[in-house]
């Protein structure tokens, strides 16, 4: 018979728990039973939870193990909601797919599978550039290149109020440019405009961003380049230097100009004075001559005799100082003359050379003999007499 048939006898037994389920082993013993073993497992974790440990209450048991798998979940849950935000970045916190709140740096947390937390670098400086072909208002195509740098300002208004922000910077840029070519020339998009252009450009790229609510903030915009197209860029290259050129002619004649003019106004100025100097003592030797003249008439009116002999003396006075004759009064009888002919010789080359009449050989002159020198002396002395003989005869008529 079969160990496990029913009705067997005592004898007979299981050959793997070697003598009975509960019995202990015999001398032949087998592996111990599976079921036995799990429920001692299952005692045990009773007893961990407040059960008995005896008597194998599998129900009690089951308990315990889901207790211990709701808590390592739980536990696992709680730890999985715990996260950090840097010093660079904002989290926006959503709630069931709906905003619930903006944390900023350090740790936080939020129940997991019921918040979903977004981290947003609101530091990061990002950059993008365009280069287009466009028509300005004279109707002359250009070529500009431009660069933009922007932020988050705003990361709450960033994920959620546009679906791609940076898309949207990229479009509102392009309609800015164009819209600010278009209302410039050319001449001066490809000169001295490029400043005003950016500035413009920054102004209505703000106000699109704004009204778009895409939560980014402008930073700098920069005009890189502006250029003719390729295909007639030499044209343009020539006609800007032709432009500079005249530039430059231009701050030169004016150089020219401002140091020519002050040195005219300062030589006009200084012939103006002149002439005013001159003036002024022109005036003064008028006045006082005519002042002597008023003071000789009112002395001569109390002596004429008197006054019209210092004149005459005076007349001669400034005449002879100039001359080289010799006055000689003879009215006392005085036969001794004393000539001085060699002053006289000294006074006429003098004379000569001063005047620039004569030249050099002319100015040096012998030396005279004895009996030239009497002669001239007589000469001298008849002349004398007749002139103070004449003057005699004038003061007798007057």
């Amino acid at each position: 018979m079969a160990w496990n048939e029913p009705g067997g006898n005592g004898n007979q037994h299981d050959p793997w728990s070697g003598g009975g389920r509960g019995g202990g082993r015999g001398p032949d013993k087998g592996p111990p039973d599976l079921d036995e073993a799990l429920k001692k497992f299952q005692d045990k974790l009773g007893g961990l939870f407040g059960g008995s440990g005896g008597g194998g209450s599998s129900q009690r048991g089951g308990y315990g193990l889901v207790g211990i798998i709701l808590a390592l979940v739980f536990a696992l849950w709680f730890v999985s909601g715990i996260y950090t935000v840097d010093q660079s970045e904002q989290a926006v916190v959503l709630r069931f797919g709906k905003y619930h709140e903006t944390v900023g740096p350090g740790p936080h947390w939020n129940p997991a599978l019921i918040d979903s937390v977004h981290k947003v670098n609101t530091t990061r400086i990002r950059s993008v550039s365009q280069k287009a072909t466009m028509l300005t208002e004279d109707e002359n195509i250009v070529q500009v290149s431009i660069s933009v740098q922007y932020a988050v300002d705003d990361p709450k208004a960033f994920l959620l109020n546009v679906r791609n922000p940076e898309s949207s910077l990229e479009n509102a840029l392009d309609s800015a440019l164009r819209h600010e070519v278009g209302s410039s020339t050319m001449n001066s998009i490809l000169t001295e405009g490029r400043e005003v252009l950016a500035t413009h450009i920054t102004s209505r790229l703000g106000g699109y961003l704004k009204n778009y609510g895409v939560g980014l903030g402008l930073r700098a915009v920069n005009v890189e380049n502006t250029q003719a197209p390729d295909q007639v860029q030499d044209a343009f290259d020539d006609v800007i230097r032709a432009r500079e050129d005249r530039e430059k002619t231009i701050n030169q004649a004016r150089g020219y100009e401002n140091q020519v003019i002050p040195q005219a106004q300062g030589e006009a100025q200084r012939i103006r004075e002149q002439a005013q100097g001159y003036k002024q003592s022109v005036i003064a030797a008028a006045n006082g001559e005519a002042q002597r003249f008023t003071d000789l008439l009112a002395e001569y009116q109390k002596a004429p005799a008197v006054t019209r002999e210092r004149l005459y003396i005076q007349s001669m006075q400034s005449v002879m100082t100039r001359s080289s004759k010799v006055m000689v009064n003879q009215d006392k009888g005085n036969n001794m003359l004393y000539l001085p002919l060699d002053r006289l010789q000294g006074g006429t080359r003098s004379g000569s050379s001063t005047s620039g009449s004569h030249s050099a050989s002319s100015a040096q002159q012998t030396s005279l003999n004895p009996s030239q020198m009497d002669e001239l002396a007589n000469e001298v002395v008849q002349r004398l007499n007749r002139r103070q003989n004449n003057n005699g005869i004038r003061r007798e008529g007057r």
